[in-house]
């Protein structure tokens, strides 16, 4: 299967892999915090738990949009996924830019790649005005009419 076209998966993969990458960010930064200082060991764990609960809510918004932006080929869904996903993209260049470890830099690269991917296929959609989306066109050959 190609994905050219096709946001619904894009923005799943994004959620999926997002939500992964959250949920080893959120492990190393309580068993960090648990190990160097004992005593803000459970708000860390409260505010880790709350903020991987906003991010997944946050890319399962952006997988529905993607999804209903794709089964409707609708153009003003497409512009706002791109609007989200330029969102995205600067957050992504932000923490990338200020990264405290490897794993949230790698994070950050992922989520800044995953996010041209579905700039990029939501372009296309935008594009298409409502048609179908092909990678390219194809001319027909004409048959010799017969007389």
């Amino acid at each position: 299967m190609k994905l050219t076209h096709q946001t619904a998966v894009a923005t799943l993969i994004q959620f999926i892999a997002l939500s992964l990458f959250g949920i080893a960010n959120g492990l190393n930064s309580i068993v960090t915090t648990c190990h160097n200082n004992g005593t803000d060991c459970i708000s860390n764990l409260i505010v880790s738990l709350i903020f991987f609960m906003l991010t997944v809510g946050w890319f399962a918004c952006v997988w529905i949009l993607g999804y209903t932006a794709q089964e409707r080929r609708s153009k003003l869904l497409a512009k706002v996924l791109i609007a989200v996903e330029c969102m995205i993209l600067i957050v992504a260049v932000f923490n990338a830019r200020h990264h405290t470890d490897t794993l949230s830099l790698v994070t950050s690269l992922t989520d800044m790649a995953l996010a041209l991917w579905v700039i990029s296929l939501a372009f296309r959609l935008m594009r298409s005005k409502g048609k179908r989306v092909v990678t390219r066109q194809r001319t027909r050959k004409r048959r010799p009419q017969t007389k």
